[in-house]
């Protein structure tokens, strides 16, 4: 198996092997739209630092999950989001999780109910 076959898919993103409508960077962070968006703005703020999940966080994590809720604050406004908008991080399988690397969802631009369908 060659070494771009094990990445996931946004360490390809990051790796710029594949495509993404790339929306912010930095040297920590990157933000991408979705490609399934389930809201007219659906955001992903991933870390560039390879984490597969919330539940690898531990303390010495504490700046970059920082970063990565500044980083959607930052979006939230350039997007126009300022009636509201929802940031959710789901961990694991059974928690709605599909690429293990952490990530934030950023969703904006409608009505969102509680709790989610």
């Amino acid at each position: 198996m060659n070494e771009s076959s094990e990445k996931n898919i946004f360490q390809r993103i990051i790796d710029r092997e594949i495509p993404a409508d790339i929306v912010y960077e930095t040297d920590q962070v990157l933000a991408f739209r979705d490609i399934q968006p389930q809201a007219p703005v659906h955001l992903l703020v991933i870390p560039k630092t390879p984490l597969p999940s919330l539940a690898d966080v531990d303390a010495s994590h504490q700046e970059l999950l920082g970063r990565l809720l500044v980083a959607a604050a930052e979006l939230a406004r350039r997007e126009g989001l300022q009636q509201g908008y929802r940031v959710v991080i789901n961990c694991g399988r059974q928690g709605g999780q599909e690429v293990p690397h952490l990530h934030l969802h950023l969703l904006g631009g409608r009505d969102l109910s509680w709790p989610p369908g």
